[in-house]
């Protein structure tokens, strides 16, 4: 449904009004896991789906009504930035709820202090670090960090794109880990094929991105698989890894958004903490490792908003999710979903 700005909040039920704006990369789950806690604790609902990815979200909204909600306690708002800069900065807009990059998300911030100081929870980008020390199982510790790259084509916060290897392991975990990258892109099929395995970068803007950052990366860093573009038809790209990285390098520290990691080895378990937390990024992290002392040792230590032991790159619905740092701020799922949406309230009686 269509609202224009100056007349949404008007007829919507409800203790306020508030706005969505959501990601390409998974809007139909995106809009449930928003729209939940919203409607929860008595709010009505905007959205804002991408621009790239608005049809689910318009598809599933009149689900809404049909199930029993009154008209208008969820409408989707599509549009481009500008229509989300709209609700960040509208004066009866209480709370936004954003995921999607860093950028987009300190200017929804900014707009909101601007405007009335809206509550805002974002969930933003990662460079999420697995650690495989000489004790994990390897197998398991390959399935889940290639899972975790090429999930959605690596298009996902979460995506595991620094993987740390303990020296005395790396020769094994590597070539393992390399083999099973390039047998990946053999499953592509038909891009209308459901059945297909490795599929498309979103567009052709995020296709040129991510092939200009691996072109760069060439530069700082041992290239030993894909880089290359599939086919010659659509926005396919090759699962790429990356050895050896220089310490600054573009390809190491900023998010790529696409099917690319970056291998390297450490010595120890003092140096590879401080490795993983070197970045601005703390969302997402993995420790792969039978000792638990060490894994809830390391995980503690981490700065990262959600650490997985032997699993890496996954959430679960009824534990808090969020990143720290420049990953977001605030929590979605279980009670927290809940708190980000109301306000406590404290009366005094003599």
């Amino acid at each position: 449904m269509m609202v224009s700005s100056n007349s949404f909040g008007k007829s919507l039920l409800g203790k306020h009004v508030c706005a969505a704006i959501n990601p390409y990369n998974s809007p139909v789950a995106s809009l449930f896991i928003k729209a939940a806690p919203c409607l929860a604790t008595g709010n009505v609902l905007i959205v804002k789906p991408s621009e790239k990815s608005p049809l689910g979200s318009l598809a599933v909204a009149p689900l809404f009504e049909e199930a029993g909600f009154p008209p208008g306690v969820v409408q989707v708002l599509p549009g481009d930035g500008k229509t989300g800069a709209l609700l960040a900065e509208h004066m009866r807009v209480r709370k936004i709820s954003f995921t999607g990059s860093v950028a987009t998300g300190k200017k929804i911030q900014i707009a909101a202090a601007q405007s009335n100081l809206k509550r805002v929870t974002l969930e933003l980008g990662g460079k999420s670090p697995a650690v495989i020390f000489e004790d994990a199982d390897i197998d398991n510790a390959v399935t889940w960090t290639i899972n975790g790259i090429l999930a959605r084509t690596g298009q996902v916060c979460v995506a595991a794109s620094r993987v740390y290897v303990q020296k005395s392991i790396s020769e094994k975990f590597i070539s393992q880990y390399v083999e099973r990258m390039k047998a990946a892109a053999l499953g592509i099929g038909d891009p209308q094929d459901p059945d297909t395995r490795y599929g498309p970068l979103a567009d052709s803007a995020a296709f040129e991105k991510v092939r200009a950052m691996i072109s760069r990366g060439k530069e700082e860093a041992e290239l030993v698989v894909g880089g290359n573009q599939i086919g010659t038809k659509g926005c396919f790209i090759e699962p790429t890894v990356f050895l050896n990285p220089k310490p600054d390098a573009e390809i190491y520290r900023n998010e790529v958004f696409g099917p690319v990691v970056v291998v390297k080895t450490f010595d120890t378990e003092e140096e590879v903490i401080e490795a993983a937390n070197d970045t601005e990024y703390g969302l997402m992290a993995g420790v792969f490792t039978k000792d638990i002392n060490r894994a809830l040792r390391v995980s503690a230590r981490i700065d990262s908003g959600v650490v997985g032991v032997n699993c890496v790159s996954m959430m679960h619905i009824q534990a808090p999710f969020g990143g720290k740092k420049a990953s977001g701020i605030g929590r979605e799922f279980g009670e927290y979903a809940l708190r980000a949406f109301t306000e406590p309230k404290t009366i005094l009686i003599k």
